[in-house]
């Protein structure tokens, strides 16, 4: 069973990226291996075992020429400084990001409340409502979070984004407002830059490597861990 769970499922023509414990029960007993088992003690010997086949690790190589300076601006500005000085009390670090295609689901009938009788109730089925993206924004050094929900991404629902955060205070009246965006194609390249640094003179606009979102958000504690970087 052991051995069956390290295989890649595609060896034998399953259409699956990695087991599951389900799948793993359903194919030893397709394979006579036993007669009856489940996926939950299939999981149980598992968990049990030393090797772990469930755990995967993944892993990318940065393609970007210059992606040990674009790395080290970002770092940088984690830990408050820019081009080798410290922010200013009037300068300010976004980090943004969209999370796209999220389904919009409604409960058929509303949830009913715990009473004496029982605990809450909750419909089961739900109606479709399409799918929506969400949009934020992480003040890096005062924890503060701006989001909000979009039919879709794009350049004008990314500009909302900004625009509801550099109409707020102390953005608005700061020296300097650092936004650090990925590659993604509603805030890539130099026409980005332009277009949002030129309606929000106080904005700086700056990009991740590319293949380097797991960069954004980092907490301080974090960067500094990374300052040590080749």
């Amino acid at each position: 069973m052991k051995a069956l769970a390290c295989e890649l499922p595609a060896t034998y023509g399953v259409p699956l990226s990695r087991w599951s414990a389900g799948e793993v029960a359903r194919e030893a007993i397709d394979r006579g291996l036993v007669a009856e088992i489940s996926g939950t003690t299939v999981w149980r010997w598992l968990c049990e075992d030393a090797i772990r086949p469930f755990y995967h690790r993944s892993w990318i190589f940065p393609r970007d020429p210059d992606f040990a300076e674009k790395a080290s601006r970002v770092l940088d500005l984690y830990e408050g400084r820019w081009e080798d000085e410290a922010l200013g009390e009037g300068e300010y670090v976004i980090s943004a990001d969209e999370k796209t295609s999220i389904q919009a689901r409604c409960r058929r009938h509303a949830s009913l409340p715990a009473g004496e009788r029982g605990p809450m109730r909750v419909e089961h089925e739900y109606e479709r409502k399409g799918a929506l993206a969400y949009l934020a924004a992480w003040d890096v050094h005062r924890a503060k979070l701006f989001g909000r929900c979009e039919p879709k991404n794009g350049i004008e629902p990314f500009g909302r984004l900004v625009g509801e955060v550099m109409k707020e205070e102390p953005y608005a009246s700061a020296e300097r407002v650092f936004w650090i965006v990925d590659n993604g194609s509603s805030h890539r390249g130099e026409a980005c830059v332009k277009r949002l640094e030129g309606e929000w003179p106080n904005l700086r606009l700056i990009h991740l490597p590319t293949h380097a979102s797991w960069l954004k958000a980092r907490s301080r504690s974090t960067s500094r861990w990374c300052s040590g970087r080749s």
